[in-house]
């Protein structure tokens, strides 16, 4: 850092000249080893492609129950607002989530009155949600590598 005198005997302010300087890091290149060499590169290939079946396993399960519970809760909020049961897009979700919800009429009254509060949808939903978790939570812990 440079630094001047004051220009004169009233000025008593300094110039600061600054230099700001780039700093460059150069990275080493990986290199893919030789069939020849004798590095440790990573887990074993079994390793890796069972965890990849896991992921793969963990994943699809999540996305089913997750379309399930999308179709239970846009049935939830179209009854609740009272859509026509008529129209064929309502009556097809109605008919499709049907069979997911019976198992859960029933349990609490169902109140009186044009926009009817289905409870058993919000049951479904909340039962397929744990069901998904157990799911999963299970598929993990039969796959997790063991202690020897």
């Amino acid at each position: 850092m440079a630094t001047t005198a004051p220009r004169n005997d009233h000025d008593t302010t300094e110039r600061v000249e600054r230099y700001e300087r780039e700093r460059i890091v150069e990275r080493p290149v990986y290199t893919t080893p030789t069939a020849g060499s004798n590095v440790n590169i990573g887990p074993m290939n079994a390793v890796v492609a069972r965890n990849d079946a896991v992921w793969a396993v963990t994943r699809i399960v999540a996305l089913l129950f997750t379309v399930l519970e999308v179709l239970l809760l846009l049935r939830f909020i179209l009854k609740l607002t009272g859509a026509n049961a008529q129209q064929p897009l309502v009556s097809g979700l109605y008919g499709v989530t049907e069979p997911l919800v019976r198992p859960f009429q029933g349990i609490f009254p169902e109140p009186a009155g044009p926009p009817a509060l289905d409870l058993a949808a919000l049951l479904a939903v909340a039962f397929f949600f744990l069901i998904a978790a157990l799911l999963v939570a299970v598929v993990r812990a039969v796959t997790a590598p063991r202690a020897v």
